[in-house]
């Protein structure tokens, strides 16, 4: 257990809080079940999506409709979605 604990002092900084992980850092972590395998069986893990209801894409958008959805925070890409779908309903009725 005190092996554990010296790893962990040398990701903090003076104050206490922890510091910018560098590659390094990263390098030496280990996966959950080998430090706390109890921890590792009672974690869930989330299964395959059943029916995916979204595709990942490559889009390229202006930097003034990527800003403005990004300041409404979290969720920003849903509601990108949302008003795209939005547009489409509007244009079908055009249509």
């Amino acid at each position: 257990m005190n092996d554990n604990i010296t790893r962990v002092e040398h990701l903090t900084d003076d104050s206490g809080e922890v510091r910018e992980l560098t590659a390094e850092d990263m390098a030496g972590f280990r996966p959950i079940g080998e430090v706390l395998p109890a921890l590792a069986q009672i974690i869930q893990k989330r299964g395959k999506q059943k029916a995916p209801t979204k595709e990942r894409v490559t889009i390229r958008l202006s930097s003034e409709v990527v800003e403005y959805f990004r300041e409404s925070g979290e969720g920003w890409q849903t509601r990108l979605d949302e008003a795209l779908k939005g547009y489409i309903a509007d244009h079908r009725k055009a249509a």
